[in-house]
């Protein structure tokens, strides 16, 4: 992991964040620095604190809407970079690390754990942030540890993963302790033995019934089926401009869930006979496909507003059809709430980070 000599900070101005983000949207930061190097970090935060602003820690940018506004303060992106091998299945990557290199690098060595979140755009250090998860993983079931510079106490922690506050797209980092640590590494505890899980049923499908595939069967796999729904970042693909899944699945308790069938059957969104798709979630709960819903309050695939739509292949996705403003992402977003809580009486949650606003 870099942790070489600090060097001279490199302030720039003026820069636009759209560059900086998968969306492509955002107006420009007053004040940008890259951090390269782990004792850099201090450096800048004390610059920023000196000029009395504002700090944004920028990773790879794939879960950020930034205001057409700009952000006014001191952007500090983390540039860290490098991924150790400590012990048995023991890896540790640095936050700029590109997410997907880390996911590349295990498979090749056949460690289990992270292939079912092959193809996430983003870097190592916003994974822990947002626990990030897909296919039936999440990167807190690996997590052992993260290194994380503490703003409040001025010195790098070893944060274990008991004490991380993981739940369902959420951490300690974006909660109880939402500003106060910048990630610096994450150390993972992957599995030699190959061990995969195949148990989601769109990963499931990809294998015949009672078979184990290795950990580069299903990277493959995971890839196919995120290239088919334009979650890959593609600049060939106008769909891959996005911020991933725009909204959270919502969990509910049984009683909001009976609720929920009650209104899906009284205002004819079921077909005769038909479920609401649901997973099972921690405590008792269930986890309900925020798609569905979506497509049946009447929004469809390819639907669009202007410069923004929904993706032709994932209803989740909000996209950039090209010099889209994040005003008009945040309308649509409105628009697609609106339309949910009215037919469903639930406020479907935005999983981006909104900045500026």
């Amino acid at each position: 992991m870099t942790d070489g000599g600090t060097g001279e900070l490199c302030i720039r101005e003026f820069v636009p964040l759209r560059n900086y983000t998968t969306l492509g949207v955002g107006g420009p930061a007053r004040y940008f620095v890259c951090v390269t190097a782990v004792d850099q970090l201090p450096a800048a935060l004390d610059e920023a604190l000196r000029r009395s602003l504002p700090v944004l820690i920028l990773g790879g940018g794939s879960n950020l809407v930034v205001s057409d506004r700009g952000f006014p303060g001191f952007v500090v992106q983390i540039g860290l970079r490098g991924i150790e091998t400590s012990g048995p299945g023991l890896v540790t990557a640095a936050a700029g690390e590109e997410w997907d290199r880390l996911v590349a690098w295990s498979v090749e060595r056949g460690l289990a754990g992270i292939e079912n979140l092959s193809g996430i755009p983003g870097s190592v250090g916003g994974t822990p942030i947002q626990n990030v998860g897909a296919y039936g993983q999440e990167v807190s079931e690996t997590i052992e540890s993260v290194r994380a510079f503490d703003r409040s106490a001025g010195c790098i922690r070893d944060v274990p993963a008991r004490d991380c506050g993981f739940g369902y797209r959420a951490s300690r980092f974006n909660t109880a302790d939402r500003d106060r640590f910048v990630v610096l590494g994450v150390t993972f505890q992957l599995r030699e033995d190959g061990r995969v899980n195949i148990t989601y049923p769109d990963l499931a499908s990809r294998f015949p019934a009672g078979t184990m595939p290795c950990v580069d069967e299903v990277r493959r796999a995971v890839m196919e089926i995120r290239a088919a729904k334009a979650m890959l970042l593609d600049p060939a693909v106008p769909d891959s401009r996005s911020a991933g899944s725009f909204f959270r699945n919502p969990v509910l308790s049984l009683e909001s869930f009976a609720e929920l069938e009650n209104r899906a059957a009284s205002t004819g969104r079921l077909e005769p006979g038909e479920v609401i798709p649901r997973y099972p979630a921690d405590g008792g709960r269930l986890k309900v496909p925020a798609a569905w819903l979506i497509e049946r309050a009447g929004f469809r695939k390819g639907q669009r507003q202007g410069r923004v739509g929904i993706s032709n292949r994932h209803t989740l996705a909000l996209v950039n059809l090209g010099g889209a403003t994040s005003d008009e992402i945040i309308a649509m977003m409105k628009q697609i709430q609106t339309g949910v809580e009215l037919i469903f009486g639930l406020r479907l949650q935005p999983e981006p980070v909104f900045v500026g606003f």
